[in-house]
């Protein structure tokens, strides 16, 4: 009987955290790969185990992508919707361009547009690399417990579809 109380607590237990459970196909997000403060804007140097706990949403930009600047007040309005949450946006600017490797116009950039989050500088693409990225503006979304669950690959737009999705797949993450 007592196997049985533990057996039926153990499902319950399960069933109440299952959001918490990678899906079988998650698996664990690439460490930043940047750790000179110099490469960090608005943040000192971060890792994704000083993140466990949160959800994350990794953005991937370059400096001359309109596709990315466009996606900007969205993602400002994604830390505003978020405020208080156990949420946290990580821009990684990975330029494609040699002229976009300029420390001091992708910290411009952060200010025109209002990035407030954490900015690392990628101009070697390891983070990209790491992280298996190909595309600008995408956007990995990554679970409390440091797996990747999610993600989305485009210029997004507050109340766009991929917008909504994104933002159902970060709350179901809380």
């Amino acid at each position: 009987m007592v196997n049985l109380v533990k057996f039926i607590f153990a499902v319950i237990t399960l069933a109440a955290t299952s959001h918490c459970v990678p899906p079988a196909d998650a698996k664990p997000a690439a460490e930043f790969t940047h750790t000179d403060p110099q490469t960090w804007i608005n943040s000192d140097p971060l890792t994704l185990e000083s993140l466990r706990g949160r959800v994350v949403l990794i953005d991937f930009w370059a400096f001359e992508c309109w596709n990315c600047y466009r996606s900007f007040p969205w993602l400002n309005s994604l830390e505003e919707k978020f405020e208080g949450e156990p949420f946290t946006i990580v821009g990684v600017h990975s330029p494609e361009f040699e002229r976009e490797k300029n420390i001091d116009s992708v910290r411009e950039k952060a200010r025109e547009f209002d990035l407030k989050h954490p900015i690392m500088i990628d101009n070697d693409h390891s983070y990209w690399r790491a992280i298996g990225n190909r595309f600008w503006p995408a956007y990995y979304l990554i679970d409390k417990q440091g797996q990747i669950r999610e993600v989305f690959i485009g210029e997004t737009h507050a109340g766009d579809k991929r917008a909504q999705q994104v933002e159902a797949a970060i709350e179901a993450l809380f």
